[in-house]
């Protein structure tokens, strides 16, 4: 997992403002049940190098639309 060097303003996959954003090359897990940070992460297609890989964009509760 790493910060892609170059990432948009905005969430690709939706559109909003996020928190931060990072990109995986494996497989991993996302639960974000009771998470105080984060109430949505989006995934995104992407690519390192040739391989496959998805960025996930984090959206904090605000972000999101909703209170903590």
């Amino acid at each position: 997992m790493y910060v892609p060097e170059d990432p948009p303003a905005n969430c690709p996959a939706c559109g909003d403002p996020y928190d931060s954003v990072s990109r995986h090359t494996g497989g991993f897990v996302a639960n974000l049940l009771d998470n105080e940070r984060y109430q949505r992460v989006c995934f995104y297609p992407a690519t390192d190098g040739s391989d496959p890989a998805f960025d996930c964009y984090h959206h904090t509760h605000a972000q999101a639309g909703v209170d903590d």
